[in-house]
């Protein structure tokens, strides 16, 4: 078990911040871990954290001490996340993202853009005997709504839980990318469709919650195992007071639905730090989208990071006390990281095909023996377009797909083996009556019908498709 490292950062005082208070500050410095802080009605707190970056501090700074440590550990396939939290306009995207992560300074650039180069910079000197692939998905949930953006259309995403690989996005687009600048390009086309827009305390607000996720799969060229570490990077939408922000319309709507996600943000960091220890503590992750996917981050397997921003004007007191305060109980979660399971080397992946293969025939065989070699084959395709039987040439991952629909389809289906069987006798009973009714038509030289035929035979199949979808297609919900 671990702790969640918790830091503070506070930006230079803005233009008009100055204008308003002129060089005053709520803050007094102590070290690089504790300071003082005053707010609005001179009531004076002092805060310890992991790490208090103040306004002289640089990019590189927060980045050495608050990502780097993660990123290692995600290139050894242990989870991590790094979150920004804070009000709107307390410099989130701005540690994130710096002042944007195809161009600028090298002092200025941000968190992400700094992850990307550690992570090829590490792989590029690896060992020989490790090979790296790295992928790369972007969402962002906005209006409570999960939605990819690498593909617009992909706008209501579902969050799935698997037992092996814990929270994941049903569906999202991984990108694979070869070097830095493939990847920082990718980055800026997902950043160009994020939802943004104009407040009185920011000029490029953003709307949405974005979370960058890096896929980072090592695999031994020994053995042929693999391993898989998943790093995620959250910035926060900030939280907003409307008669700060001037918000209103759409933007009003916005407001509400970001302050809704990260009050359950607060109510799942309150379970988890005040209430009751052991199994009877419910802690409310599926109270919205945003906590469902920090889940595994906040009370399963990572290593988390969180970087509470604030602004140092007596301005924005009670917010930033707010933010600090968040920050303060966060202190006290405890995550368990660990290295994940090791894959199935690929030999072994290749032995789980015949298998599957085995089991297949051996249903089909059983099918045969009531029905001829060409309606089995009708029977086969209709299982595989149905998700009943795996078509193997289409599986991209084996062993997942065996673990979340072999198991359940394959034992559905020979619970269900009588019952088909049973209906397959009255479709030969129906099948004779038709030779019956062909044969009384030769008999006495009268013209039937091809196409009542065609239709009888289309309306049987049709019933038996239906009955089949109705039997299979109620699976488990694992989604929210």
């Amino acid at each position: 078990m671990s702790n969640i490292t918790v830091c503070a950062r506070f930006r230079p005082l803005s233009s008009k911040e100055r204008r308003d208070h002129g060089d005053a500050v709520c803050i007094q410095c102590v070290d690089s871990e504790t300071f003082i802080f005053k707010d609005e009605k001179a009531e004076e707190f002092t805060f310890n954290f992991d790490r208090v970056f103040y306004e002289k501090s640089e990019q590189t700074d927060v980045y050495r001490f608050l990502a780097q440590p993660i990123v290692q550990d995600a290139l050894n396939a242990v989870n991590g996340t790094i979150i920004t939290f804070g009000q709107t306009g307390a410099g989130k995207t701005y540690s994130m993202e710096g002042p944007g992560i195809l161009e600028c300074h090298a002092v200025e650039k941000g968190l992400l853009p700094r992850v990307v180069e550690e992570i090829f910079e590490c792989t590029k000197f690896a060992d020989e005997t490790s090979k790296y692939t790295i992928k790369l998905s972007m969402v962002e949930i906005y209006m409570e709504k999960v939605r990819d953006l690498f593909d617009l259309s992909k706008d209501n995403i579902q969050i799935k839980e698997s037992k092996t690989q814990g929270i994941m996005l049903n569906g999202v687009i991984e990108m694979p990318v070869k070097d830095p600048p493939e990847a920082l390009l990718t980055l800026s086309n997902g950043i160009a469709n994020r939802a943004v827009g104009e407040t009185q305390m920011n000029i490029a607000s953003s709307r949405s919650h974005c979370i960058y996720i890096f896929t980072i799969q090592q695999e031994s060229t020994k053995d042929k195992r693999a391993r898989t570490g998943k790093l995620n990077l959250v910035d926060l939408a900030g939280s907003e007071k409307v008669e700060k922000t001037g918000a209103e319309g759409r933007v009003l709507e916005e407001a509400k639905t970001i302050n809704k996600s990260l009050s359950a943000l607060g109510n799942v960091i309150n379970a988890l730090t005040c209430g009751p220890t052991g199994r009877g503590n419910h802690i409310p992750y599926r109270d919205s989208k945003l906590t469902r996917i920090l889940q595994d981050a906040l009370g399963g397997n990572s290593r988390t990071a969180l970087l509470c921003c604030c602004s140092p004007s007596p301005t924005n007191s009670s917010e930033s006390l707010s933010t600090l305060r968040f920050g303060a109980r966060a202190k006290h979660i405890k995550t368990s990281p660990r290295v994940a399971n090791e894959d199935k080397s690929i030999r072994e992946l290749e032995n789980f095909t015949p298998i599957k293969r085995e089991s297949r025939e051996k249903l089909l065989n059983e099918l045969q023996e009531s029905l001829d070699m060409e309606h089995v084959q009708i029977l086969e395709q209709l299982f595989i377009q149905n998700g009943i039987l795996f078509d193997p040439c289409s599986i991209e991952e084996p062993e997942l797909a065996y673990e979340d629909v072999t198991s359940q389809t394959i034992s559905s289906l020979q619970l269900a083996l009588e019952e088909l069987l049973s209906t397959n006798v009255e479709l030969m009973k129906e099948n004779v009556g038709l030779k019956a009714r062909v044969s009384a038509a030769e008999l006495h030289h009268e013209p039937i019908s091809k196409s009542s035929l065609l239709v009888s035979i289309s309306c049987h199949l049709s019933l038996f498709r239906d009955w089949f979808k109705s039997l299979f297609h109620s699976p488990p919900n694992h989604y929210t």
